[in-house]
């Protein structure tokens, strides 16, 4: 699956904000977005990303990538990001 890279990354942005800045200052190496999440929130991240030309992975849900962050809630985006 592919939200196993989130799980290995050593570190992890979650939150449209977080991860949104990490875009922006060329941090994130890969950015997830649950097909699950309001699109009104995901719109952003996902052409802000081709913008900057970062890859975008879709991952099945909420749950599951929240899961993979490590927290215990659903998160709609995750980046893992390059320090």
């Amino acid at each position: 699956m592919s939200y196993e890279k989130v799980k290995q990354a050593a570190n992890i942005s979650t939150g449209t904000k977080q991860v949104a800045k990490m875009v922006e200052l060329n941090k994130a190496s890969e950015v997830f977005v649950a097909k699950d999440a309001d699109p009104r929130i995901t719109i952003k991240i996902v052409n802000l990303c081709k913008k900057m030309g970062v890859k975008v992975t879709y991952v099945d849900s909420m749950k599951l990538l929240g899961k993979a962050c490590g927290i215990e809630v659903g998160a709609a985006v995750a980046a893992v990001v390059n320090e």
